[in-house]
């Protein structure tokens, strides 16, 4: 995850970049974003049930050597001066039609990861924040540098080795067995078992949603869904629970505004303001340090705090406070310190969201209700850059900020009002999941995934917008 995400970070920086400076287009820059960020969201909400059935480890290292490819293309192309605009923009949407179920595929390892080490879901999913935030640092911060020294095509031409060096780390580097998609799982149950493919034999024990990955009846004998009804059973499972829904919502909306920040806002102030690209990753930098420790606090302590007070705090320091700083004019200490904040608040964010979605969803639905949730909430992304974009055309800079930034904060506040975000102390309970590591061998067992009532549901595990 860590390599992969390097590349992408500095490729943030690098594709905005390219456009500003070569067209002086804020549009085109937002039109880049968006060409990578439709077939992101497109593809990854329709390869769940391919991420199910195949494997996270496959389907993470296939996907990421084709986006290996694409990405040297750029450089590539460029050099031999055979790179127009209608071509740079078919590159950037295969890197993001590949990105989107790659990265579905690395949440999905998760919890397994998390099952075999025997630590609760708040400390690895805060884990997994914080090695992705660590990647988002060093890449934005490496990438500002080299492209303010050699140029974008550069940081172009490292995303594709990052790319092609995090394909080779999960096909070869993972353990046995880990990753295997959930029809073969069944399989080997049932082998395990004496008895065949029954009705929801698919289903670990405990998982509660009786939605199987195979049918049937009688041992030995099964047919396997097919993919419309195995999609069919995520979207049933993500449309039953009301907090689900809601906190989609919301953080589609935040991503919205997001994606626009980073990819036209923020090249747009470091060009006007003069501070350059090596600004734009000295920011990225100040912001992932601090979220680094943040998560690495939420890892250690996060099962035992209250989640909907520090999701909420969370939100108010990452969130309208960055977009104000820039629209201000103020000078650089202070756009430093507030973007420490914002780090710091979103450090605590993606370690509750990624263990209320793990816990609730059971393990063979949960590619499918991870690509639901996330399209979902990465809906507005691909808007975003061309919604900024032209909204900076047209009224300039500083007022889209201030906008920004009020619908920023309207959002996450009014949001949290609502009664079913209550629920986030009670997935806990409702599960029947200890909080604390699973008991060494031999003890008795915790119980996995039990979810009664109408529907459970995973929460985004969001990656909120690609600067967040």
């Amino acid at each position: 995850m860590a390599v992969s995400v390097v590349g992408t970070r500095i490729s943030a920086i690098a594709l905005p970049w390219f456009v500003l400076s070569t067209t002086g287009s804020a549009t085109r820059a937002g039109l880049v974003a968006f060409a990578e960020m439709t077939p992101y969201v497109l593809v990854k909400v329709f390869t769940g049930p391919l991420v199910d059935r195949a494997g996270p480890r496959t389907v993470s290292w296939t996907t990421d050597l084709v986006s290996a490819a694409a990405a040297v293309a750029v450089p590539v192309l460029h050099h031999l001066d055979a790179l127009p605009l209608w071509l740079l923009l078919a590159l950037v949407a295969v890197i993001g039609a590949a990105r989107g179920p790659g990265d579905l595929a690395k949440e999905v390892l998760i919890p397994e990861a998390a099952e075999r080490g025997a630590v609760p879901l708040e400390r690895a999913s805060g884990l997994a924040g914080v090695t992705e935030r660590l990647a988002s640092t060093l890449g934005p911060a490496a990438g500002g540098a080299l492209i303010a020294v050699t140029g974008p095509m550069a940081g172009l031409a490292v995303n594709a080795v990052c790319f092609a060096a995090g394909s080779l780390i999960i096909a070869v580097t993972l353990p046995r067995g880990m990753g295997r998609g959930t029809a073969l799982l069944g399989e080997h149950r049932g082998a395990e078992s004496g008895t065949g493919s029954g009705a929801g034999s698919g289903t670990e024990p405990g998982t509660g949603s009786g939605a199987g990955l195979r049918t049937g009846s009688g041992a030995g004998k099964g047919v396997e869904a097919g993919y419309w009804r195995r999609f069919g059973e995520g979207f049933a499972f993500l449309r039953g629970d009301r907090l689900l829904l809601s906190l989609s919502g919301m953080i589609a909306v935040t991503n919205l505004l997001a994606s626009g920040f980073v990819t036209v806002l923020l090249p747009v102030w470091a060009k006007e303001s003069g501070n350059g690209p090596a600004t734009i990753g000295l920011l990225a930098a100040t912001g992932g340090v601090a979220a680094i420790c943040a998560g690495l606090i939420a890892s250690a302590v996060a099962h035992r705090m209250p989640r909907r007070p520090i999701f909420f705090v969370g939100f108010l320091c990452a969130g309208a406070p960055r977009f104000v700083v820039l629209a201000s004019g103020a000078p650089m200490w202070v756009v430093l310190a507030v973007f420490l904040v914002d780090g710091f608040g979103s450090g605590f964010l993606n370690p509750i969201l990624g263990a209320i979605r793990y816990e609730r969803v059971p393990r063979p639905l949960l590619g499918r209700v991870s690509a639901l949730v996330a399209s979902l909430a990465w809906a507005g992304i691909p808007l975003g850059g061309l919604i900024a974009g032209a909204a900076v055309t047209a009224f300039g800079l500083a007022p889209v900020l201030l906008a920004g930034g009020a619908a920023y904060f309207l959002t996450t506040t009014l949001t949290g009002l609502r009664p079913e975000w209550r629920e986030m102390d009670r997935s806990r309970d409702r599960t029947g999941r200890n909080p604390e590591p699973e008991e060494p061998r031999g003890g008795p067992p915790r119980a996995r995934g039990e979810v009664p009532g109408p529907g459970p549901a995973g929460t985004p595990g969001t990656r909120p917008g690609p600067g967040r």
